[in-house]
Formats: C-alpha cells, structure tokens, sequence
C-alpha cells in the first residue's frame, strides 16, 4: 500500500553556546507518534510551522515556546530534511494524518544567560515538553536521539559541525 499521508511541515532548532555546544532538551512524556525511549530521551528543540507562517519565525516561535529562549541569532539553515512516524494506531490523535515531519533546521548561537533558560514552564497554551536540559557536542546527539530521528540528526549535525567549531 503507498503511503498517501502528507508531511507535517515543522522547523528543528540547533542552538549553539559560545563554546560550540548545542542545547537538548529531556522530553518527559510521550505524545503518541513522537515516542521517548528509555536513555533516548533527548531532542534538540523543533516543532510545527503554522500555515503561512514565515520558517526563521517559527523557529523563533518553538525555541521560545519550549526553552523560554528569545536571544539567539540565525547562522545558518538546513535544507529540507524528513523522517517518518513509528507505526501509531490512534486515528484521533492529532499527528495522525501525517506520516512524518518534513524539517527545515535553523542553526542559532546562544547569545543570552542561562539563568533564562526554562523548559518546564508552559507557553502559548502548549505544555512544557522538557524537564531538563543540558549542553552536549553536535556529533555526539544522534546518539542520544530515538531511532527514528537518527538520520536527520546525523545529516544536522555534518551540516552544522562548522559552526559548532
């Protein structure tokens, strides 16, 4: 059977500090498709495009609404990368009209404190979806991610290493 279901157009965010490090979140739960794994919980942060929204400003969006992040510049952007659902059976659910993510990530450079980073507090009616986070090196993430993500991790992750230099 071929696969009919669109992508769900969404935006990733490799947010770099000073030092190269890139940001990852600890998601705590499960949201049906998108699955944690015990010991690959982490993600770097990403989240859907609304329609007719501008991509840097969606990033700009998810950063802030799943990080509390608003001082971070743009250095760079991804070509469009996709990755494809594990099987879920719950027709209600409201991923389940896609079979996946279409992605378009943003490196970003840190520029703000980190006493202003805050993963837990709700924003925009969305609830929290990390409840740690911490710095970690660009090429070791794919490791740390489900297996699902792997792929599009380890593409990020070559296309960004310069910046992570």
């Amino acid at each position: 059977m071929t696969e009919t279901r669109p992508y769900r157009p969404n935006v990733g965010i490799a947010l770099l500090n000073p030092e190269g490090l890139v940001f990852l979140g600890r998601r705590f739960r499960d949201d049906g498709p998108e699955i944690v794994l015990p010991g690959l919980e982490w993600q770097m942060p990403q989240g859907g495009v609304d329609a007719g929204e501008d991509l840097q400003a969606a990033a700009r969006r998810e950063l802030w609404e799943e990080t509390g992040i608003r001082d971070a510049e743009i250095l760079g952007e991804s070509d469009w990368l996709t990755y494809e659902f594990p099987p879920f059976e719950d027709p209600n659910h409201r991923l389940a009209r896609f079979r996946g993510q279409r992605q378009k990530w943003f490196a970003m450079r840190f520029t703000g404190r980190e006493a202003d980073i805050d993963p837990v507090t709700p924003r925009n009616g969305q609830p929290a979806e990390f409840d740690a986070w911490r710095w970690e090196r660009l090429a070791r993430v794919p490791d740390l991610v489900v297996p699902f993500r792997r792929e599009v991790y380890r593409t990020v992750a070559q296309a960004f290493a310069h910046l992570a230099a």
